[in-house]
């Protein structure tokens, strides 16, 4: 009873420390005309506040202090001295521009604080291809990978309204949810610290009009570290499946948590490097633009989304004993199939009118790869008769990839 106290406090301080925060920061992001102007990536159609992740550091980094304990979470100064470490790396990239590469070597510093440090890493891969423990240098290699990932799946998914900030309140309710009934009640408080911090800003977020805030690259980096975290934790966790409410298939569970940052973020970067462009080039090929190209609002395109992870975390916990390969493998067939849907009805609607043939296609999510294409009757049917085979092979590529 006395855990559940300290995690409900844990959670309330962090949800009030942020409300009262967001507008404070709001305030001075104008003074200082910091503010995010619609490009490329961006789905805003307007300049908006940005930094909103300082309101969700200060609050998830006091109430987690508060309710925690250095006896209760020796590591915790380690993930502080990490979280700390990808604040200012993102309030510098919010401000000023980073390159990918400089924030991909920060990311390397922090995950090194994780794993060397705080002694947050994998260390046994659950019976995965028939292995268990595993050795020190994979465990490593393992470990800043899934960090690395983790970190760039929820700083890129930071495109619309609510979206990051909902799928890591839910992704963190159910990781919560279980450190609190396994016992694990000192990652149940960091965990609820994290919704709170998050709520208060979700709310102004979505909802907010005069108060409305992006949480920039200081909230998604913050929020992709402490993820990762969890996320390592939730396996080792797992292990020993002797423990009450211990999961199977813990690797595959984890990852359906987090499908949609996961498995968006490889159909995206698959697509770029298909393009022999750099996986982090600035583009609307996320399902989160496709929807809104399909005549969503921010909100409910966040929520569907919402809705849609939600629905896969109920049968991963069901199907948690088909083994950790079989799993996966229903995972990412059955995501990457309800990923294609937005762009089949886009490429449905965006059918180039038949008595136009100087028009261009041009589809949500597509790069001047696509403008060159003519069409007089379907879409990727091109109008000159002497188009070359290995053009048509191309055009027909593309298409599929854009589908996808």
């Amino acid at each position: 009873m006395q855990d559940l106290l300290y995690i409900s406090a844990s959670f309330i301080l962090a949800l009030a420390i942020s409300l009262y925060a967001v507008p404070i920061v709001i305030r001075v992001v104008h003074s200082l005309k910091l503010m995010d102007n619609p490009n490329e990536r961006s789905a805003a159609k307007r300049p908006i506040p940005t930094l909103g992740g300082i309101a969700i550091f200060l609050s998830f980094v006091f109430a987690s202090t508060i309710g925690l304990s250095g006896d209760e979470l020796p590591e915790m100064i380690y993930i502080l001295t990490a979280v700390i470490l990808m604040f200012f790396v993102g309030l510098k990239d919010d401000i000023l521009t980073l390159t990918a590469w400089k924030k991909l070597t920060v990311q390397l510093i922090a995950s090194g604080i994780i794993v060397f440090l705080a002694k947050i890493r994998f260390t046994n891969l659950h019976g995965f291809l028939g292995i268990g423990d595993i050795g020190m240098v994979p465990s490593v290699i393992l470990t800043f990978f899934v960090i690395i990932v983790i970190i760039n799946a929820f700083n890129l998914m930071d495109g619309i309204d609510g979206l990051a900030a909902g799928l890591s309140m839910l992704a963190a309710t159910v990781f919560g949810g279980w450190f609190f009934i396994s016992g694990h009640h000192d990652y149940a408080i960091l965990s609820f610290s994290l919704v709170g911090a998050i709520a208060g800003f979700f709310y102004y977020n979505l909802y907010g009009k005069e108060n409305k805030i992006f949480m920039g690259d200081t909230g998604s980096l913050v929020l992709g570290t402490l993820m990762s975290i969890i996320v390592i934790r939730f396996n080792e966790f797992n292990i020993d499946q002797t423990q009450p409410f211990s999961i199977s298939s813990a690797p595959a569970v984890s990852f359906g948590i987090l499908i949609y940052p996961l498995v968006d973020t490889l159909r995206v970067f698959i697509i770029r490097l298909l393009q022999f462009k750099s996986p982090f080039t600035a583009d609307k090929n996320h399902l989160h633009h496709r929807l809104l190209a399909l005549g969503f609002s921010h909100k409910s395109a966040t929520y569907t989304i919402i809705g849609f992870n939600t629905l896969f975390i109920i049968p991963v916990f069901a199907l948690q004993h088909m083994g950790i390969i079989s799993l996966m493998g229903f995972i990412t067939i059955s995501g990457s199939i309800l990923f294609m849907i937005p762009a089949f009805f886009i490429q449905k609607r965006h059918l180039i009118k038949r008595n136009d043939p100087h028009q261009q296609l041009l589809i949500p999510g597509s790069t001047s790869t696509y403008k060159f294409l003519k069409n007089k009757k379907y879409a990727f049917k091109v109008s000159q008769p002497k188009t070359k085979p290995h053009v048509v092979k191309l055009q027909t590529f593309f298409q599929k990839l854009n589908l996808w």
